[in-house]
């Protein structure tokens, strides 16, 4: 069994992770936004779902194969880190739109919110690459099943994930009204998205090959 301490730890790793803007979170809150909050829990299911992809990937030992073969792991790492990069790119570049900044978007059907969910989450590469560097310094054979202690880890990165995306899908709008009344603070935060993405992607970089 997976020591309570080291739980504890892989928790706040999550959390820092859920909290970093990424896709999910940008999806979220526009659809939160522009069609309400029912239309955000709908998609956060879907997005729940593709987490379980990687949940699963994981737990089959995809995770110890990339490890494995350096080459996987390169492509991995620095595909991972250029997504981030443009990520930062799209939120401080000119004419870049905050997502809690208010925007008209067309309704979508509950089945199509919930499909474009599960892709988003499932295609996020910020997911892919904590699984891939975060899962294997918490699983060790002298805990147990490495299957057991997998799904015991992505089991409490979803439950995060879930707590912290359903708390932005029910106050987007809110967030975003404020976000109205103070527009000054919708620059600061986009940019505060682009140092924290560049960040993140300048850490990625540089981060040496871990063995499980």
């Amino acid at each position: 069994m997976i020591p309570l301490q080291d739980l504890l730890i892989f928790a706040a790793a999550a959390l820092l992770m859920v909290l970093t803007p990424g896709p999910n979170m940008i999806y979220l809150i526009s659809r939160s936004i522009c069609q309400g909050r029912k239309a955000g829990v709908t998609s956060l299911l879907g997005v729940v779902a593709g987490f379980f992809v990687h949940l699963f990937a994981a737990a089959a030992g995809l995770t110890a194969v990339f490890l494995a073969v350096p080459m996987a792991y390169e492509v991995l790492k620095w595909a991972g880190a250029l997504y981030l990069v443009w990520l930062a790119w799209q939120a401080v570049k000119p004419g870049a739109r905050s997502p809690f900044e208010m925007q008209q978007l067309p309704p979508d059907s509950s089945r199509k919110l919930i499909t474009m969910g599960f892709l988003t989450s499932a295609l996020n590469p910020k997911i892919a690459v904590f699984y891939l560097s975060v899962f294997p310094q918490f699983v060790t054979p002298e805990h147990g099943a490495v299957f057991t202690q997998s799904i015991i880890l992505g089991l409490t990165q979803i439950s995060v994930s879930f707590t912290v995306n359903l708390l932005i899908a029910l106050f987007a709008a809110g967030i975003a009204s404020w976000f109205v009344n103070n527009p000054t603070w919708l620059a600061v935060q986009r940019y505060f998205m682009g140092f924290v993405l560049s960040a993140l992607a300048v850490r990625l970089m540089l981060e040496q090959r871990r063995m499980a």
